[in-house]
């Protein structure tokens, strides 16, 4: 019997080598207004998103589309993501970014789920306006931060939703608010991450190709 049935993946910095925003921000001329607001230090991170996406405003989701077509994937995430299909093992992108770029690789990867925050546009064009996908404002599982998204708790509703235990599930991330999904999955992967996001995880590597070795149990 397969040991795992569930593999979610962060999407910037783990799927993708680029981070979306940041290369959108960077094409688009607001980059120098992104790293003011990243740099103000906060505990209520959901806030700084909900700025952060005010910064999109006028611009259109086709020009957004069009730079996120141009971030790299990681190393053999295609050829990981095939295999896992092929097991049948269920797949999903959990990021705190934005619900049209995460819908979009999901499509290209083939994916079976996606879960981000929504970016509201209107006839094409972005508002600025920010729907958070943590409407509940939950804390993060293991810090008492409160993120735009809370990916333990998407990790644990999916699960849920399908009918299997967390520990039947594996989570891949890099970045801080990754950590508390890592921590809740059965298995946690910790991908070209800091140390600070290392200790929380089961397995660290630099190589995606690591999660099939793990995946199935073997």
């Amino acid at each position: 019997m397969r040991r795992y049935k569930l593999a979610v993946f962060d999407m910037d910095g783990t799927l993708l080598k680029g981070r979306g925003i940041f290369v959108i921000a960077e094409k688009l001329g607001f980059y120098d207004q992104l790293i003011k607001l990243f740099k103000y230090d906060r505990n209520d991170f959901y806030k700084k998103s909900i700025e952060i996406a005010k910064l999109t405003k006028g611009y259109s989701k086709k020009e957004f589309l069009d730079i996120f077509h141009e971030i790299p994937y990681q190393d053999h995430v295609e050829e990981v993501i095939k295999e896992l299909k092929k097991q049948n093992i269920i797949t999903g992108i959990v990021t705190d970014s934005y619900q049209i770029l995460a819908d979009d690789l999901k499509e290209r990867l083939g994916f079976d789920y996606a879960f981000a925050n929504n970016l509201i546009i209107k006839n094409g064009i972005i508002t600025g306006e920010l729907e958070i996908h943590n409407t509940n404002l939950k804390k993060d599982f293991c810090s008492e931060r409160i993120y735009s998204i809370c990916k333990s708790c998407v990790l644990e509703k999916l699960c849920n939703d399908l009918g299997i235990t967390v520990n039947k599930a594996v989570a891949v991330g890099d970045g801080i608010v990754d950590i508390g999904m890592i921590k809740k999955a059965g298995l946690g992967i910790a991908f070209k991450a800091s140390p600070e996001v290392q200790k929380h995880a089961d397995i660290v590597t630099n190589d995606l190709r690591d999660v099939l070795k793990y995946i199935s149990g073997e």
